[in-house]
């Protein structure tokens, strides 16, 4: 099996990772930058074993990243598995001196959401004309909970979830990437190509209105507690 047939079937450890903890250290950023060089170059070589060692150290990321970006495992793991296609036909273009292999792999992913997101706004947009006596459904009043923590917490993740889609794509991708994906803000700029003052500008307008979405929620979990 050669490495793009591995690129599009090498499983992605979605299930190992939780929804809000960060990459494992051992994966991405932390690798050693020479040592990364040569696997490119010996994945390029035609060295199946070397893309599958990129894909073992990355694919976590770029999962993480695709599922807060849509909130949907199933979606996210698609378009991981479109991104790793993506990365592996474009690994020639790799330059090392631009900056890390992750952030390089990084800004590939991003571009491959903001098409997707494009798509579907067109799609649900096409949908909403064709069908002009479309309305949203009307809100399912929620089930009496019981004042537990632990059920607490797990619904203020997905909560979080939420209000992170309701972010524009813009301050989404820069919350996600600093303070889910532990980006610094010139890894961000790069990932971005944007400014770094912009990128400040974008992780502090966002994390004001992530707070205002988890405001009403929050309040009603210190009750709770």
């Amino acid at each position: 099996m050669n490495a793009a047939s591995i690129a599009a079937r090498q499983p992605l450890p979605a299930r190992t990772f939780t929804w809000l903890g960060r990459p494992a250290a051992a994966f991405g950023k932390v690798a050693d930058k020479v040592e990364e060089r040569q696997l490119v170059q010996r994945c390029l070589g035609g060295e199946a074993r070397a893309w599958e060692e990129i894909v073992r150290r990355h694919s976590p990321r770029l999962y993480q990243l695709c599922l807060r970006f849509t909130g949907n495992s199933a979606q996210a793991e698609d378009l991981a598995q479109d991104a790793l296609l993506r990365i592996y036909r474009a690994l020639t273009s790799y330059d090392p001196a631009q900056g890390s292999l992750a952030t390089w792999m990084t800004a590939l992913t991003r571009n491959l959401l903001i098409d997707h997101y494009r798509r579907s706004r067109l799609e649900r947009s096409t949908d909403s004309l064709d069908d002009p006596n479309n309305t949203p459904p009307a809100p399912v009043e929620s089930r009496q909970r019981q004042p537990d923590a632990g059920v607490w917490q797990r619904e203020l993740r997905d909560e979080v979830q939420a209000a992170l889609a309701r972010l524009s794509p813009e301050l989404r991708e820069a919350v996600i990437l600093r303070d889910l994906q532990d980006y610094d803000y010139k890894e961000i700029a790069a990932v971005l190509r944007i400014p770094e003052g912009t990128v400040k500008s974008r992780i502090n307008r966002g994390r004001i209105e992530l707070a205002r979405h988890l405001a009403p929620r929050l309040r009603k979990g210190t009750r709770m507690l």
